[in-house]
C-alpha cells in the first residue's frame, strides 16, 4: 500500500473518531435508569455530561441542564475537560492532515515539510483519541461504583421484605453515549497510527535525495590540500669532494 494511500485512509479515520468523540460529549444518554427492578416502567431518567432528562412511555421528554458547575462532581467536570481537549486536539489534527496530503499541492511545499505536518496530526489524533477513551472510560467507572453499591432506601419496614416495602434508589447503566465515545476514540487512535506510518514513509524518500546531494557537492570544499615540505635539503658542492692519490675525483664525502 503507497504511502498517500495510507495518509488519506488515515485522514479519514481521524475525521470520523472526531466526528463520533464529538457526537458523543453532546449526546444525553451517558447514564440510563436501569428499569430491572423498577416497578414503574412507563418513566424512566437518563442524564449526561450537560443535563438530565425524564421522558414518559408516550415520548414525552424533559430536560434539565446543570445550571452550575461548583455543585457538581469533581469527577464528572473531569470527564467534560477531557472531552474538550480531545475535541480540540481532534480538531487541529484534522486542519493539519488536510494540509500535509500528499495529493494536494499547496504551493512550493516541499515534502519534509508534509511528512513533519503529517506526524504533527498524527500524534494530534493520537491524543485526541486518548483523551475520548479516558473521559469514557472515568464515567464508565462512575456508573460502575455507584451500580455496585446502590442498595433498597428504608421505608419503615428495614427492607425485610427485599425492598417491597421501600423505594428503590435508582440505579445506571451504560448509555448510547458511551458505545460511541469508545468507537471514536478508537477509531482516533488507529488514524493516529497511520498518519505516523505514513509520515515515515515520506521521510526516506528525502533523506535519500539529500544524500545524493551531498556526494555531487564541489570538491574544492571537502578536498585536503596536501603541501610539499619545504625543509631545504643539503646541497653538495663538487669541489668537496674528495681527490685520489692519482688526481682523479673520488665520490667519497666529507660528512
Amino acid at each position: 500500500m503507497g504511502t498517500s494511500m495510507i495518509q488519506q485512509i488515515g485522514f479519514i479515520l481521524g475525521v470520523l473518531g472526531q466526528f463520533l468523540v464529538s457526537a458523543a460529549t453532546a449526546m444525553d444518554m451517558w447514564g440510563l435508569q436501569d428499569r430491572s427492578f423498577s416497578v414503574v416502567t412507563s418513566v424512566y431518567t437518563y442524564s449526561g455530561l450537560w443535563k438530565s432528562c425524564v421522558e414518559n412511555s408516550s415520548g414525552m421528554t424533559e430536560c434539565r441542564p446543570y445550571f452550575t458547575i461548583l455543585g457538581l462532581p469533581i469527577m464528572l467536570q473531569a470527564v467534560r475537560a477531557l472531552m474538550i481537549v480531545g475535541i480540540v486536539l481532534g480538531a487541529i489534527g484534522c486542519l493539519i492532515a488536510i494540509f500535509a496530503l500528499k495529493c494536494l499541492k499547496m504551493g512550493n511545499m516541499e515534502d519534509n515539510v508534509k511528512a513533519t505536518m503529517t506526524l504533527t496530526s498524527g500524534v494530534m489524533f493520537l491524543l485526541a483519541g486518548v483523551c475520548g477513551i479516558a473521559g469514557v472510560s472515568v464515567f464508565a467507572n462512575l456508573i460502575v461504583s455507584s451500580f455496585r453499591f446502590t442498595t433498597y432506601a428504608d421505608s419503615g419496614y428495614g427492607g425485610v421484605l427485599g425492598g417491597l416495602g421501600g423505594s428503590l434508589t435508582p440505579r445506571y447503566t451504560f448509555g448510547t453515549a458511551l458505545f460511541v465515545g469508545w468507537i471514536g476514540g478508537a477509531v482516533l487512535v488507529v488514524g493516529g497510527v497511520m498518519m505516523c506510518i505514513a509520515c515515515r514513509g515520506m521521510i526516506p524518500s528525502e533523506e535519500k535525495r539529500q544524500g545524493y546531494g551531498m556526494a555531487y557537492k564541489a570538491a574544492s570544499q571537502h578536498t585536503t590540500v596536501y603541501k610539499d615540505d619545504a625543509k631545504p635539503r643539503l646541497a653538495y658542492d663538487e669541489s668537496f669532494r674528495a681527490q685520489s692519490m692519482n688526481g682523479r675525483h673520488s665520490n667519497q664525502q666529507y660528512v
